[in-house]
C-alpha cells in the first residue's frame, strides 16, 4: 500500500467557479461550475439570509506535484459570502513537478467577501506555489487569512528540502492596495534567521481591506496577543495586516479568530459567527 505522503505522480487539474448574487435580502450561491476534484458543499445560513457560508472541498485531501487547482469566486453587488475549508490543506513532497493553487476573488459594489481557510501544511520536499488575486469595488470589503506550516512538525519533520512560493495581491477599483511575494527554500538560512522565520515552522497573515479601517480599529487589534508565538498588527491605506509566527498552528488560528471578532463588526457590521465546520 502506498504511503499517504507519496501519492501518484499524475497531476490533477481542478477548477471551481462560484457566483453569489443578492435576491431580495438573501445572498445566494447562484452558479457553481467545477471540473475535476474541487467542489463546494451545500450553502449554509447560520447567520440568517444575509450571509451565505460555503465550504470548499478538495476530495483527494492533498496536493501533489503536477496538481493545478483554480478557485474563482464572484460576490456580486451587495452580497455577503464567507468561504472556508473542512480541514488542513496538505502539499505533498514531489519528485520534481511543481504544484499550483490559484485563487481569484472578486467583490462587487457593497459586497463583503471572507476567505477563511484552515491551515496549509507544506511537507518536506514539496514544491508549492500559492497565488491569491483579490479584486474589490471601491466600497467592497474583504477579510482573509492564510496559515502555513512548514513540515509535519508533530512527527518531527523539518522543512530541510523543498520550495514554497506565494503571491498575494489586493486591487481596489483596479489599483493595487497590497502586493506581497515570498520565496522560501527548504534548509535555507532565512528559515532560521531573525530576519526570516527565526526557526519557527508556522507563520500566517490576516488581511482586512475596506474603507472603514482607521486608527481605532488598528489599536483595538493590537491588544490581543497569541497564547504562544508572536503576533503583530499594522496598517496601510485601506488594508489592515496582522502577522503570526510560532511553533504551532492552533495558537495562530485562535489569534486570527480573535482579530476577526474585532475586525468583522467594523468592516461588515456583523458579529463574527464561526462556520460550523470549525467545530467538527
Amino acid at each position: 500500500m502506498q504511503a499517504a505522503e507519496s501519492p501518484p505522480l499524475a497531476g490533477w487539474r481542478a477548477t471551481l467557479a462560484l457566483d453569489f448574487e443578492l435576491r431580495g435580502r438573501r445572498s445566494v450561491l447562484t452558479e457553481r461550475r467545477h471540473d475535476g476534484p474541487l467542489v463546494v458543499q451545500k450553502p449554509l445560513y447560520p447567520e440568517g439570509d444575509d450571509v451565505c457560508h460555503a465550504i470548499v472541498v478538495h476530495p483527494p485531501g492533498g496536493i501533489a506535484g503536477g496538481d493545478e487547482l483554480q478557485l474563482t469566486v464572484r460576490a456580486k453587488a451587495g452580497t455577503r459570502a464567507l468561504l472556508t475549508t473542512p480541514g488542513a490543506g496538505k502539499w505533498y513532497r514531489t519528485a520534481g513537478p511543481w504544484a499550483h493553487q490559484r485563487i481569484a476573488l472578486d467583490a462587487g459594489a457593497g459586497a463583503v467577501l471572507e476567505w477563511l481557510p484552515q491551515e496549509t501544511i507544506v511537507f518536506e520536499g514539496a514544491a508549492a506555489e500559492l497565488e491569491s488575486d483579490i479584486r474589490l469595488a471601491p466600497d467592497a470589503r474583504f477579510i482573509g487569512w492564510e496559515i502555513l506550516r512548514l513540515g509535519r512538525t508533530a512527527s518531527g519533520e523539518r522543512f530541510t528540502r523543498g520550495q514554497l512560493r506565494t503571491r498575494t495581491v489586493i486591487r481596489r477599483d483596479g489599483r493595487i492596495a497590497w502586493l506581497e511575494r515570498a520565496r522560501l527554500e527548504g534548509g535555507s538560512d532565512l528559515l532560521d534567521s531573525p530576519l526570516g522565520l527565526a526557526g519557527e515552522p508556522v507563520f500566517g497573515t490576516l488581511l482586512a481591506a475596506g474603507p472603514d479601517i482607521d486608527a481605532g480599529l488598528v489599536a483595538a487589534c493590537c491588544k490581543p496577543q497569541p497564547r504562544a508565538g508572536t503576533g503583530a498588527v499594522t496598517c496601510l491605506p485601506g488594508v489592515l495586516v496582522a502577522r503570526y509566527l510560532g511553533a504551532s498552528s492552533e495558537p495562530a488560528r485562535e489569534y486570527f479568530a480573535q482579530l476577526w471578532r474585532i475586525v468583522r463588526p467594523a468592516l461588515a457590521g456583523r458579529d463574527a459567527v464561526p462556520p460550523r465546520i470549525w467545530q467538527t
